[in-house]
């Protein structure tokens, strides 16, 4: 059956525009391409089969290497008691805001709230201290892939900004601080090739000042990730080392080689459901989603080309193409439904962003060839059938290799240098982050938030478009320059600069 599919490709298309406006095309293509469904709960989603096959490819690529670290999977219950809570007070007066408490079962009160974590520090580390008793159970590396509840009350953004959102949550203990700093640095090595080699989004590796530090952490080192369109800067994941903060407060210790008594040395980290949300935004255009090959629930779709006699042949060719393709572990599909035009569906596959369309018709048939079209940049090109696995397989890489190239160059672009405040606020407004020469103090970096929250709306203009709105620091990146002899604080405080820090404007 055919029918008039006019009507349906307009209502298909994203009609927001990336450039100019952001925020409605990002909320426009997280619908129109599938990827979540809102519920009657604020800050709450349903992650479609689209978004979540996203997830499992980052799951199975970031399991592995984890593995290889020696790390294990395990599990532990959401709920948290309201005592073990309060056991880390310093820890918890970082979440407090967001903590979700349970007050009810049925219509009874509880004797004591329960409160769904935000995090398993408190309900993993007494139980640390019960399985660790000698240096022999040392180094204890456990991971879980779970979910967390943070009741934000920000303004909520898909994957980014959300009420409760899917995570893994890593927490190690080791015998010595060196071995607690090796893993930091391994696991953060991780995150950098789970964005760059999967997700082909450009991060900036650095460590957190301590004002921006994890609560309870001794450091936090940090992935950062940059939105172009909106020249906002992302925490894209982190990697903590705590010190003996927590064995102090759960009594987490072990009997060394020498029969004495020892605090264990512990890391955090994580990875969530965030870097979906950053993926969309680094390289999503004005059809919809641009997904990285490595990641894409379908590498390839095949659109076979009708006529009104050739569909038994055309479709038969085209399942023959995709069982090829999937036995060589190409992630494939095929749309062979009759009462779509090709027009439609190019549109539907395009919004949803699949990296390559084949399209293969009556005269492709007759000259055992098919067409290969980016999704990238549209481009077009040829493959004789004999070759369609080493050709669709060169494409994909190379596909992969142009969109990090693409969001690289772009990043590169829009990180400045800055010397004076006046400069920095400039390059703010200009949609940048900017490295500058930083004192690291407490009070210096308060007094940048408040003066860049209102300097910058004296300073904008509609000719530069400029963004306005409080910028942070972002991390002191491990890359830096050499720091000029008698270099002063950007921030005319009076104080010698300690660090080149990027700061910039973030969610």
């Amino acid at each position: 059956m055919a029918d008039d599919n006019k009507g349906k490709s307009a209502q298909l298309g994203v009609e927001a525009k990336r450039e100019t406006q952001f925020s409605e095309w990002y909320v426009e293509v997280l619908t129109k391409a599938e990827l979540i469904e809102y519920t009657d709960i604020s800050g709450c989603y349903v992650l479609r089969p689209w978004s979540y096959g996203i997830w499992e490819e980052i799951q199975k690529f970031f399991d592995a290497g984890i593995r290889k670290l020696g790390v294990k999977n395990s599990y532990f219950p959401c709920f948290v008691s309201k005592k073990a809570l309060e056991a880390e007070a310093e820890f918890i007066e970082g979440f407090s805001p967001d903590v979700a408490w349970i007050t009810k079962a049925g219509q009874s009160d509880m004797k004591e709230p329960i409160a769904i974590r935000p995090t398993s520090e408190t309900i993993m580390y007494p139980l640390y201290a019960k399985w660790i008793r000698s240096h022999r159970d040392l180094p204890l590396k456990l991971n879980q892939w779970c979910n967390v509840v943070r009741w934000e009350f920000k303004r909520p953004v898909p994957f980014l900004r959300t009420r409760e959102f899917l995570w893994q949550e890593g927490h190690s203990a080791f015998a010595t601080r060196k071995e607690a700093d090796v893993e930091v640095l391994q696991i953060l090595d991780l995150y950098r090739q789970v964005y760059n080699d999967l997700l082909a989004v450009p991060v900036t590796l650095g460590k957190k000042t301590d004002k921006e530090k994890f609560a309870g952490g001794e450091y936090t080192t940090t992935c950062e990730a940059f939105i172009e369109p909106n020249g906002r800067a992302i925490q894209a994941a982190t990697s903590h080392c705590l010190g003996d903060h927590f064995a102090k407060a759960f009594n987490i210790e072990f009997e060394n080689e020498a029969g004495k008594k020892e605090l264990v040395v512990q890391n955090s980290w994580g990875l969530t459901t965030r870097s979906i949300g950053i993926m969309i935004m680094v390289h999503g255009d004005d059809k919809g989603l641009r997904l990285p090959p490595r990641i894409a629930p379908v590498q390839v779709v095949i659109v076979p080309i009708y006529s009104k006699t050739n569909y038994d042949s055309v479709t038969a060719k085209a399942q023959e193409i995709a069982r090829t393709l999937s036995d060589a572990g190409v992630r494939v599909d095929g749309d062979y439904r009759q009462n779509y035009k090709p027009g439609w569906k190019f549109n539907h596959w395009e919004t949803k962003g699949v990296p390559i369309r084949l399209e293969i018709g009556e005269r492709d048939l007759a000259s055992s060839q098919a067409v290969l079209v980016r999704r990238d940049n549209g481009g077009k090109s040829t493959t004789q059938l004999a070759d369609v696995v080493s050709s669709v397989k060169a494409l994909l890489d190379s596909i992969h290799t142009s969109m990090f190239e693409a969001a690289k160059a772009g990043l590169e672009a829009r990180k400045k240098r800055a010397d004076t405040y006046s400069d920095f606020v400039k390059e703010l407004n200009n949609r940048n982050i900017v490295l500058v020469p930083f004192c690291c103090t407490h009070e210096c970096e308060d007094k940048v938030k408040l003066r860049t929250g209102t300097d910058t709306k004296a300073m904008a203009t509609d000719e530069n478009f400029g963004l306005t709105g409080a910028a942070k620091s972002l991390c002191i990146p491990f890359d830096q320059p050499q720091m000029p002899a008698g270099q002063q604080c950007f921030n005319e405080c009076g104080r010698p600069a300690v660090s080149f820090t990027l700061f910039g404007r973030s969610y």
